[in-house]
Parts: C-alpha cells; structure tokens; sequence
C-alpha cells in the first residue's frame, strides 16, 4: 500500500494529500485586532504563555489559496483551490515571539488532510472574500487608496466572522505581515478503551516555510465582527478593538516543521 496520508492504496495516488513538497499562493485579507488578555490566554497550550507585550493582540485573515506539489497541480482547479480563514494570537515560546492558531476553517478535504498534519486544527467552513481585478470597472475595487474589500467565513452553515477593509497606504515592510512563526498543536487521540486520556500524539510545532514571499502589499482602516454560532467558541474571543487592515498577495512552500514539545501518551487531565 502507497501514499502519504489516507487512504492508503495500490497506486497511492488516491490519499488526500501527497507527500511534500507543498507550494502555496494566496490573496489574504486581514485584520489585526485586540481582544481579552484572559480569553486569549484561555486558549493557549502548555508550553505557550501571553506575550507580555501585546497579549491579547491577534489577526484574523481570509485566504484564497492555491495549491501545488511536485506537479502542476494547479491546473486541476477543483482540487487546487481553496479557501480559508484562521486566527492567530500573539504568544511566546521561551520568551521568543510566535503566533498561536487556536482556530482555522477550509473548504477544501485536502488542505484539511495538510492541516492536520501540520498541527493546524482545522474544520470545515465556508470563506469568502472581495476579489481584485485589473481590468477595472464598477464591479472591482482598486488595489490602491480608497479600495474597499469585504470577507466572512461560516461554519455548519452560521456566520462566524465578517471583516471590512479599507485601503490607504502600501505597506512599507511587506515582510513585517509575517514576522511570527506560527505555532501549532498536533495532536491524535486513541479511541481503545482506556487510553481516551493518552494520545497517540500530543507535540507542540512550530511551522517552517521556506522561500516565503509577500507581495502588493497594502494596509488601512478595518471592521471585523466574531459571531456566536452553536459548536464555536471564536466568539469568546470578543474583538474589542481592530487595527490596520491589509491586503497582499502571499506565496510559500512547507517541507518541514520543528518540533517543540511531545506530551504523547500523557494524562492530559494533567496538562
């Protein structure tokens, strides 16, 4: 049997996500945005603790992705292309800057299976966002002053998240949108009865991207909104203010992440 994640078959072409190499280009838009220091906290994972210096500080992006590996994947549209919404929250790793991802949404089953992988926690959801084109027109904003971008996510079928932004100004250090690693939590549980409590895997990561590149990159004023929906918890993150609002072009490749921590096989009662 072949493959890199299931299903597992004679071919191995038939898993949801081949091994990597992954490539990854994407429009993000995004909002930085301030929530409760204690509600951010509540989130976090052993190993992690607030940044003393902006806790309660967190950007929720909207992401139109596209997908590739060691072919052209990208010329299989319906596989290829996805979307996607997630929330990082500022934290620290041994005193180090990171990005903590306690939520994520996608459309897609493969880029879940990749996920997963990776340690992000996603869950299916559908994500939508204003597109740009250079053809002009009434029916495009302009990316440039005055451009006007709308995004929401939901999840089962509720809204769970809606942004607004407004364009004002190029982004000066367009590396600066990505100067946190993100940090995830991989984790798998058992199902054999009595070992519910002791993971197969329980490891805290931290993402690696090479050769990661921002482009167009352009910031202003922004709304966002986390609705209460049944089965979500990113409502308990109230926005109690935002920051700048962006909108960039984004592209990367995940070969590769760093493991920080591994809990597996421990009572996580005690955690």
């Amino acid at each position: 049997m072949k493959g890199y994640t299931v299903p597992l078959s004679p071919r191995g072409i038939a898993n949801l996500a081949p091994a990597p190499p992954w490539h990854y280009a994407g429009t993000v838009v995004g909002v930085e945005f301030f929530t409760d220091p204690a509600a951010a906290a509540a989130t976090l994972p052993e190993g992690l603790t607030p940044d003393p210096d902006s806790a309660g500080r967190g950007v929720a992006m909207f992401i139109d992705w596209q997908y590739s590996s060691t072919g052209l994947e990208y010329l299989d549209p319906a596989r290829s292309q996805y979307r996607e919404f997630l929330v990082t929250l500022d934290a620290h790793y041994n005193g180090a800057p990171v990005a903590w991802c306690p939520y994520i949404y996608v459309d897609n089953d493969s880029a879940m299976a990749r996920g997963w992988v990776q340690g992000f926690p996603k869950k299916l959801g559908a994500v939508h966002q204003t597109r740009v084109y250079s053809v002009g027109g009434p029916g495009t904003p302009v990316l440039g002053p005055g451009g006007q971008f709308g995004a929401t996510a939901s999840a089962a079928g509720q809204r769970i998240a809606e942004a607004r932004i407004t364009l004002e100004q190029p982004v000066p250090d367009p590396a600066a949108l990505m100067n946190r690693p993100v940090v995830n939590l991989r984790h798998f549980p058992r199902l054999a009865a009595g070992q519910h409590d002791k993971p197969a895997v329980h490891e805290l990561v931290m993402s690696v991207l090479d050769d990661a590149a921002v482009s167009d990159a352009w910031a202003g004023t922004a709304d966002l909104a986390f609705l209460p929906a049944h089965g979500e918890e990113l409502a308990d993150l109230p926005v109690q203010r935002t920051g700048m609002g962006f909108h960039f072009d984004l592209a990367y490749t995940v070969t590769d992440l760093k493991t920080l921590t591994d809990h597996s096989n421990e009572d996580l009662s005690r955690l």
